[in-house]
């Protein structure tokens, strides 16, 4: 299945409703036969959807169903699948089962692509899954399940050595991008940071420079270098702080 790659590698990432608008696009080579699919998935009714979903697939033959980790090892040596569709979460630990099996096919059968389901709309963990490598990797949350056009396409696509994430993976990926970039804290220095987290508390000057182990001089010039970047330059002294420290709070606030 390498050579099948080759000619896939630069392709740009996929979304899953970029697949779902055109399932079939540059899956020609890997479309001619069935590709055979082992499903892990802990939950009975899930991996029967699954089944039911993709028996009406003829794009797709289902070779095995495994409930935990240690049966998908088993059946990936058994029946030598073109793609693993693996629940996130199984046991027998049932935190990040499917990354690791995702990662350690990587290295022990790079030829198999791997399609994950989750529940998290988290990008920590679509990242995490990539960490060892985009190609032939896919993150779909697990409400796509009833889009046969949407597993197909991450099916073959990953089969084909190409990438696929969820469309609601990206929109927040794009947000967090756009929330950090526009922080007003960017421009402190770390120190600075620091100075402003303990202000935020409401300590004096002295006792800042006490908890920080900095002279009562330096921790003023903070305070003023953070007031000047926060553009805070017109207020009286004890109006600014409080504006910095609900700045400060904002920004923690929004972050996760």
């Amino acid at each position: 299945m390498s050579s099948r790659r080759k000619g896939h590698r630069d392709e740009r990432l996929l979304t899953a409703c970029e697949l779902s608008a055109r399932p079939q696009d540059g899956c020609a080579s890997v479309s001619a036969r069935r590709l055979r699919v082992v499903i892990a998935e802990d939950s009975f009714l899930v991996r029967e959807a699954l089944r039911e979903v993709l028996a009406q697939a003829p794009e797709v033959e289902v070779v095995a169903m495994c409930e935990d980790m240690y049966a998908l090892s088993e059946a990936v040596e058994r029946e030598s699948p073109d793609v693993v569709l693996s629940d996130i979460r199984m046991p027998p630990f049932r935190d990040r089962e499917g990354i690791s099996v995702a990662a350690q096919l990587r290295e022990t059968h790079p030829d198999i692509g791997v399609v994950i389901l989750s529940q998290y709309a988290d990008p920590g963990l679509a990242l995490e899954l990539f960490e060892s490598g985009s190609e032939g990797r896919a993150y779909l949350l697990k409400e796509r399940v009833g889009d046969r056009g949407e597993l197909v396409g991450a099916i073959q696509a990953v089969a084909a050595g190409r990438s696929v994430v969820d469309a609601k993976i990206i929109d927040l990926l794009i947000a967090e991008r756009a929330r950090v970039a526009a922080s007003p804290l960017d421009e402190l220095t770390a120190r600075e940071r620091e100075v402003l987290a303990e202000v935020a508390t409401g300590k004096s000057n002295a006792t800042i420079a006490a908890s920080l182990f900095l002279t009562k001089r330096a921790v003023e010039k903070h305070i003023n270098a953070i007031f000047m970047k926060l553009n805070l330059r017109e207020s009286e002294d004890t109006s600014r702080r409080v504006a910095a420290t609900l700045i400060y709070l904002a920004d923690a606030e929004s972050r996760p």
